[in-house]
């Protein structure tokens, strides 16, 4: 299972041009645990990140995306989630210097390389209710996985949207959710919602 680079980029701008139609969601969640930012902050990066795709010669590398994508979303919208989330995909770009096609083992590098970054970054820890909280167990399945690639996006859906409900009824620790304490309990993480969000885009832009 693997893809060319230029593949890759063409299902990202996929995923990702479906990613503003849950602008509202994100924000409403976000308003219930912080300052709302993160409906526009996902909006504004997917389309900084769609357009710097886009301006990157035919034959980039998967370090060149990740990179670009990385420079683009960190900045679109200044943002603790957006610094994370940048941050670790510059961390990510930094393991595929020089591939132009890349397979599960790939993917599942990158995921890593960005959740180290995260919980580097954002001195968070799975069970925090932060994005973590979805993206490690998700890639945990991707890990142990021998499928097509929809059936294992397939079962990193189901396992991150578990984490998503059993995690609501904790208590945020990090960031500003934390600040709400007990009334952050029975709220789902807007972080974890947003990459649920992005895998169930690729799953869907995998057609």
């Amino acid at each position: 299972m693997s893809m060319s680079c230029n593949d890759v980029r063409a299902l990202l701008v996929r995923a990702l041009d479906a990613l503003p139609a849950h602008t509202d969601e994100l924000r409403d969640l976000d308003a219930a645990l912080g300052d709302g930012d993160l409906g526009i902050t996902v909006k504004a990066g997917s389309a900084a990140v769609v357009k710097a795709l886009a301006a990157l010669p035919d034959d980039a590398a998967m370090s060149d995306m990740l990179r670009a994508a990385g420079q683009a979303f960190s900045t679109a919208n200044p943002s603790t989630f957006a610094a994370l989330i940048g941050g670790g995909l510059l961390a990510a770009a930094k393991t595929m210097v020089d591939r132009h096609e890349v397979g599960k083992d790939d993917v599942l590098t990158i995921g890593r390389a960005v959740a180290a970054r995260i919980v580097e970054r954002g001195k968070s820890k799975v069970g925090d209710k932060t994005v973590l909280d979805a993206l490690v167990p998700s890639l945990d399945v991707l890990e142990a996985s021998n499928g097509s690639a929809r059936e294992i996006l397939a079962e990193m859906i189901a396992t991150a949207r578990r984490q998503v409900e059993s995690t609501a009824a904790l208590q945020s620790q990090k960031g500003r959710a934390a600040w709400v304490q007990e009334r952050s309990i029975g709220h789902a993480d807007p972080g974890a919602t947003a990459y649920l969000r992005f895998l169930e885009g690729l799953l869907a832009a995998l057609g």
